[in-house]
Order: structure tokens, then C-alpha cells, then sequence
């Protein structure tokens, strides 16, 4: 029996590292399909799109459950404001980050945006109760540390304005939060259904706007013109689809099984691997220190999953 539990907890930590990986990989990915995007719609165009894709994929997803029989009856009388905070600060987050845009470049926003798991971290100490070693702490710091080294090298010029930083700041605090919120209930929500609650949140508010504008400016041709380009449809399928749905589903996930620090992390790390990708797949430069910063981050997300938690993390929520 000892033996049957201690294999079914190895395997749960294979999937679970296999879930973060897929998700690194597909976040790290997601810059290399924005930017066959941009050259046919502009970022709120883009971001109604992705969230089209991504409630067709929750659609597709409970059909094939409803076909196969595999539906389960979800329980009443649950607290779906927690769930609705839980959506709502997610999609906060993407409404400040692409407000922050208007006043500062991705560059400076990715330096910001580098920080997110400190501050979830820090949220989490305070809501959750959760404690993290000095070990942990210092590949933390060596992570964001590294991010924000490679970034800073690769800006060509940094004229950081305080608008977009405070913006940005608020979108970085408003994803830590939704992070803490989709660990705070994991025992009451399960993923796909945080997932579903986001899509739909996402698609009627991004394409209540973009349709609002296109009819005010008298041109719903120019919404509708990108989806007749095969390049933008694969592309923002796969943003839609990968880096909304199945991202937030994997999140949820990491995070319910997870502490907030570690799974967090690897959002810096996807940074890691579009800039290694970018030069791969695009033959976009990459020089020494590229490769150095790359493996002091993925050195910092390696060494905190496998870096032993406190014994006294073991679940806490909010208003325990």
C-alpha cells in the first residue's frame, strides 16, 4: 500500500510539472503568434478574437464531455462571487495591460510584468498564510532578477513613463490577486469551471467593445477583415485556444496543487523561452548574454519546484 501511494504521488508530480511545462511553452509561444497578428488587426482587435477562440474551445470541450457522458453535476449553493472575483481580476489584468500599452512599450511592461510573482507572493503570505524559505527566496530573486537583466539589454531605450508604470504596476497586482483567488478556491472550483467564467467574462466584454467602436466608426468591414487572412485565423486560434483557455486552465490547475510562489514562476520563464524561440524560429539575434539569462531563469524556476516548502503550508485560505 505504502508502495502504491508513493507511486500515485510520483505521478501526480509528473503531470503536474508536464502541465507547467506545456504551459511555459505555450505563454513562451504566444509572442510569436501576436506577432504574426499585428500586421492585420490592432491589440484590442487581437484580444476580442482570442477570446472568441477561447469560448469556442469551452464550447467544443463540455460538447465532447456531454457526448461522452463524462458531465459532472456541479454542487449548489456555492459562492460563485469568489468565482467571479476570480475571472474578474484575470481579465482586469489584460484590460490594464493593454491600457498600459498606450503609454509605455512591451519592453518596460514586461520589466513590470516580471515582478508578478513577488507580488503574489506577498499577497499570499497575507491572505493565504503562505511562508516560503530563504532558499526559495533567493531563487525568486535570481528569476526575476535575470528576466529583468535580459529585458533590460534587449531595449534598444527605456523612457519609462509614470502613467504606464503605475498601469502597469495596477495590471500586475491584478493578475497576482486573480492567482491567489484561483489558489483560494481550489477546493470549492475546479479548473475548467474558472476557466469557462473567464472565457465568457472575456468574450462579452472585449467584443462588446471592439463591435461598440466598429459601428461607431462605421467600419464593421475593417472588425471582420483579419479572420479572411489563414495566417491571423491559425495564429489567433492558437492564442485563443493555448494562451487563454487552456493557459488558465493549466494555471488553475498548478495552482491547486501548487504554492503561489512556484507557479507564478513559471510565467518568467515563458519569457525565456519566446526569446529563445524568436531566435530559433524567426532568426532574430541571440547573443551571450540571451543564454546566460535563460539559464539563470530557468536555473531560479527548477531550483524553487524543487526546492522543499515549508511544513506549515498546507492549504490555508482566506478567512481561515
Amino acid at each position: 500500500m505504502a508502495e502504491n501511494e508513493i507511486q500515485e504521488k510520483q505521478t501526480s508530480r509528473v503531470k503536474l510539472y508536464a502541465v507547467a511545462l506545456i504551459y511555459t511553452f505555450s505563454i513562451g509561444f504566444s509572442f510569436l503568434a501576436i506577432k504574426k497578428c499585428v500586421p492585420y488587426a490592432d491589440s484590442l482587435t487581437i484580444l476580442a478574437y482570442r477570446y472568441d477562440f477561447a469560448l469556442l474551445g469551452v464550447l467544443v470541450w463540455f460538447g465532447v464531455c456531454r457526448l461522452l457522458g463524462k458531465r459532472q453535476e456541479a454542487p449548489k449553493d456555492r459562492p460563485k462571487s469568489k468565482l467571479y472575483l476570480t475571472a474578474g481580476f484575470y481579465i482586469g489584468f489584460m484590460i490594464l495591460q493593454i491600457t498600459a500599452m498606450f503609454f509605455a512599450t512591451s519592453v518596460e511592461g514586461a520589466i513590470v510584468f516580471a515582478v508578478v510573482p513577488i507580488f503574489a507572493k506577498i499577497i499570499a503570505r497575507i491572505f493565504l498564510g503562505e511562508r516560503s524559505t530563504v532558499l526559495q527566496n533567493v531563487f525568486v530573486v535570481v528569476t526575476v532578477s535575470a528576466l529583468i537583466v535580459l529585458i533590460v539589454l534587449e531595449a534598444t531605450s527605456l523612457t519609462m513613463s509614470l502613467t504606464g508604470i503605475i498601469i502597469m504596476l495596477a495590471a500586475s497586482i491584478s493578475m497576482a490577486i486573480s492567482n491567489v483567488f484561483m489558489r483560494y478556491v481550489r477546493g470549492t472550483f475546479q479548473p475548467i469551471e474558472i476557466t469557462r467564467t473567464i472565457a465568457i467574462g472575456g468574450f462579452i466584454l472585449f467584443n462588446a467593445i471592439v463591435w461598440i467602436r466598429a459601428i461607431m466608426r462605421h467600419d464593421v468591414r475593417g472588425l471582420l477583415e483579419p479572420v479572411t487572412h489563414p495566417q491571423f485565423l491559425i495564429a489567433i486560434a492558437f492564442l485563443g485556444i493555448f494562451c487563454i483557455l487552456l493557459s488558465a486552465q493549466f494555471m488553475a490547475y498548478m495552482l491547486a496543487h501548487m504554492e503561489i510562489v512556484q507557479s507564478t514562476i513559471f510565467g518568467n520563464a515563458s519569457t525565456a523561452i519566446s526569446i529563445l524561440a524568436g531566435a530559433i524560429l524567426l532568426g532574430e539575434p541571440l547573443t551571450v548574454y540571451h543564454i546566460i539569462c535563460a539559464l539563470l531563469i530557468l536555473t531560479g524556476v527548477i531550483g524553487l519546484s524543487l526546492a522543499p516548502a515549508p511544513a506549515e503550508n498546507s492549504g490555508k485560505k482566506l478567512g481561515d
